[in-house]
C-alpha cells in the first residue's frame, strides 16, 4: 500500500473546517480520503464540501441525511423529509445528485482488515449484508435486536460496545465530545456542525487529527 489513507468524520455542510483540515493534512499524491457519510444538511454549505470531495478525489460514503435526500428525490414523498433538509435540497445541483447517488454504503481495506461505513453494524450477521437503514443510521441496539437511534432507546447499548470483529470498523454518524476508540471501532463523529471538531484517522499510523469547528451552527 502506497500513501495514507484518510478517514474524516460527518462534515454537514462545513466545508470552511473541511478546508482547514484539508490544509493540515498536506495531502500527498497517492493519498486517499474517505469520508465517512453525512457531507451534507446543518451546516453553511453542502454544494461547497461536495465540490471539495469531488475535487480531491474522495471516496464519500453514504450517510443517513444523502439516503433521505435521494429518496426524496426519487418518491417526492416529504415524510422522508426534514425541515434542516429542505435548504440544502433545494440547493443540490444535478452534478451533485450524480455524486450522492453513487456514495457506497462502505469501503473495505483488506490489507488493514478495516471497513469504513457511516453508522456501524448489528453485530452477529455478516457487515457485507446489512441493509442500507441499517448502516447509515445504526447507533444502539434495543433489547430486541433492533438497530436504533439512540434518541430512541435512551438505556440501550452502542453497537459499538457489543462489536467483538473482525473487521476493525472506522465510523461516524453518533456525535461525541471525543472519538471513541474501542478494541474493533472507532467513532470519529466529533460534533463539527455543532461546535465541535472535524476529525481525521491516518492510516496505517493511526493517528487523529482535528481541526475546531469556527462556530456553531446547529442547533
Amino acid at each position: 500500500m502506497t500513501g495514507r489513507i484518510i478517514a474524516i468524520g460527518d462534515i454537514h455542510g462545513c466545508h470552511q473546517e473541511f478546508s482547514d483540515l484539508l490544509a493540515l493534512l498536506n495531502l500527498a499524491k497517492d493519498d486517499r480520503l474517505i469520508l465517512l457519510g453525512d457531507l451534507v444538511n446543518r451546516g453553511p454549505d453542502s454544494c461547497k464540501v461536495i465540490d471539495l470531495a469531488r475535487q480531491h478525489h474522495a471516496t464519500a460514503l453514504l450517510g443517513n441525511h444523502e439516503l433521505r435526500l435521494l429518496a426524496y428525490h426519487k418518491t417526492k414523498d416529504p415524510s422522508h423529509l426534514r425541515e434542516t433538509d429542505i435548504g440544502t435540497f433545494s440547493k443540490l445541483r444535478p452534478a451533485d445528485w450524480e455524486y450522492i447517488g453513487q456514495m457506497p454504503l462502505t469501503h473495505h481495506e483488506e490489507t488493514l482488515n478495516t471497513v469504513f461505513v457511516h453508522g456501524g453494524f448489528l453485530p452477529g450477521i455478516p457487515w457485507q449484508k446489512q441493509s442500507a437503514e441499517t448502516v447509515t443510521n445504526i447507533q444502539v441496539i434495543d433489547s430486541g435486536g433492533r438497530p436504533r437511534k439512540r434518541a430512541d432507546a435512551p438505556n440501550a447499548p452502542f453497537w459499538a460496545d457489543l462489536w467483538s470483529g473482525p473487521p476493525f470498523v472506522v465510523y461516524g454518524h453518533t456525535p461525541r465530545p471525543e472519538t471513541y476508540k474501542l478494541k474493533w471501532s472507532l467513532g470519529i463523529d466529533t460534533a463539527c456542525v455543532m461546535g465541535g471538531a472535524l476529525t481525521a484517522y491516518i492510516l496505517p499510523e493511526k493517528r487523529i487529527v482535528q481541526v475546531k469547528a469556527r462556530k456553531k451552527y446547529f442547533p
